[in-house]
């Protein structure tokens, strides 16, 4: 009996030796384009590093081509010569590299650890590159401001005139404060968004810009704005590092989530290490780490957050509840329009 289990052992271990063998021998440099600044201080240290101790025969290079649209241009360009091995971008933009053939499908065969993401991570990337971060549409307001914002229908309060500063259509965060306001108004953004567009109007004379400068966190802790749109996990962030100078309100009215995809590029020209990468960053592991430290909410359903860490993302029962279903897809179908109307209607409004 000893030997034939001696047997069976030395036969698994055989079976196993390869998959060992390649995790060893994995090698070169994965170049990762995505967000810089606050993004890759933290993603570095709790995703990357992690991940280049486990193969320390790879090296993970960043690069930024600024917006998420600037990536898709830069991966575009390439097409032909890809220098780019994992895009992690908005999954507006995502999806236009998808159907152009920009980035590869990935497969539950080669990646097992699609099977552990939340539905709506999957959903986002279709066959292609699923969500790796979720985040969601906040306002963020100065701390010292009295009386503190309590929902979002606050923002068209007579004293915060002349202090606000929102980012308007195309940008994602106009895109999600649209469908916020059409249903903080009762309405339904698939349907029409008349309501919002005329709620907005009413309040652009009070903005001060539509396109905040470096953005709307800055303008407030420099003095220039009072409240801001922006996102939750950077909100979150700069209140750490700042002392609590600025605090991120989730609106009773309900926020939309913003979704990051990972993808891998076709054409990779080191595809076996990129691979491995692009299954690290959605692993529990990874997912927890982030989390933890920069307060995207996790992609991964079994990735166990500390407490006190999911209470400050929109992945908390109570938070989640809150969420309003968007489907980006058919926004991005809509976006030109949407913008068109903020520029004839809302932004002319406040000149």
């Amino acid at each position: 009996m000893l030997t034939r289990r001696l047997v069976i052992q030395s036969g698994l271990a055989t079976i196993a030796a390869p998959a060992v063998l390649r995790a060893q021998t994995l090698s070169g440099t994965v170049t990762l384009m995505t967000y810089t600044g606050i993004f890759q201080d933290n993603y570095t240290k709790a995703v990357v590093e992690p991940f280049q101790q486990a193969h320390p025969g790879v090296k993970v290079n960043f690069v930024s081509a600024g917006t998420s649209a600037q990536m898709v241009g830069a991966v575009r360009a390439q097409k032909a010569d890809p220098q780019t091995d994992v895009v992690i971008m908005d999954v507006t933009t995502s999806s236009i590299g998808n159907a152009e053939g920009l980035f590869e499908k990935l497969t539950p065969a080669e990646f097992p650890v699609l099977g552990e993401l939340l539905p709506e991570a999957r959903a986002a990337g279709g066959e292609f590159g699923p969500a790796v971060t979720f985040d969601h549409l906040v306002i963020v307001q100065d701390a010292a401001l009295k009386p503190q914002l309590a929902k979002l229908a606050d923002l068209w309060r007579p004293d915060l005139k002349g202090h606000i500063a929102l980012s308007a259509p195309p940008n994602i965060q106009g895109l999600a404060l649209t469908a916020m306001t059409e249903k903080m108004e009762g309405g339904d953004y698939r349907k029409s968004i008349d309501a919002a567009i005329k709620k907005l109007k009413e309040l652009a004379p009070g903005v001060t810009t539509f396109e905040p400068n470096p953005d709307g966190y800055s303008l407030i802790l420099n003095g220039v704005a009072k409240v801001a749109t922006g996102w939750n996990a950077r909100a979150q962030l700069y209140s750490d590092q700042t002392g609590g100078k600025i605090n991120a309100l989730l609106p009773p009215e309900g926020s939309v989530f913003q979704v990051n995809t990972i993808n891998l590029t076709a054409g990779s020209k080191n595809r076996a290490a990129a691979a491995a990468f692009v299954a690290h960053a959605l692993s529990q592991g990874a997912q927890k780490a982030f989390t933890e430290r920069m307060f995207y909410a996790p992609t991964n359903g079994k990735a166990e957050i500390d407490p006190k860490a999911l209470a400050r993302t929109a992945a908390s029962p109570d938070n989640r509840a809150r969420m309003i279903g968007v489907d980006w897809t058919e926004i991005l179908k809509l976006r030109d329009q949407w913008n068109n109307r903020w520029r004839r209607e809302v932004i002319a409004a406040a000149r």
